[in-house]
């Protein structure tokens, strides 16, 4: 089916992910490749510089472990990538860097901002240039 999955994945809803990495283990082509992602938010530099220097390289790893657990709890062979900034875009990086022909996204339950799917759901929908799976 498919040769490159991207799953991105909000650490903040763990099983989430877990249920959208299942998905993508079900339609990966044998010998393809998951890409498990995580995007931290970048901090407003009003915000950043009250914070402790160590706060971003900590996240990034507390995120890292986080996805090495899910991944080793799927039982699948993912390849991890924790990228910063905003997550429809590094999403979509990821995606285009890659070589990915699927992503499969999970959408939280959308306020009247985004009624139908979540605000970085419905960007990397409209921006991707390859096909993507939105799971809710």
């Amino acid at each position: 089916m498919f040769k490159k999955i991207i799953v991105p994945v909000d650490v903040g809803a763990l099983e989430k992910g877990e249920k959208i990495l299942a998905k993508a283990t079900s339609l990966l082509d044998p010998g393809g490749e998951v890409v498990l992602l995580n995007v931290l938010e970048d901090m407003p530099g009003y915000l950043a510089i009250d914070l402790p220097v160590d706060l971003m390289e900590n996240a990034l790893n507390e995120n890292k472990a986080k996805l090495v657990q899910i991944k080793e709890k799927v039982g699948v062979p993912a390849k991890v990538e924790i990228r910063s900034g905003a997550a429809a875009r590094e999403i979509l990086t990821s995606a285009e860097e890659n070589g990915a022909d699927l992503i499969i996204v999970a959408s939280h339950t959308p306020d009247i901002s985004n009624y139908f799917i979540g605000a970085t759901a419905d960007r990397v929908v409209r921006h991707a240039k390859c096909s993507v799976l939105v799971d809710r």
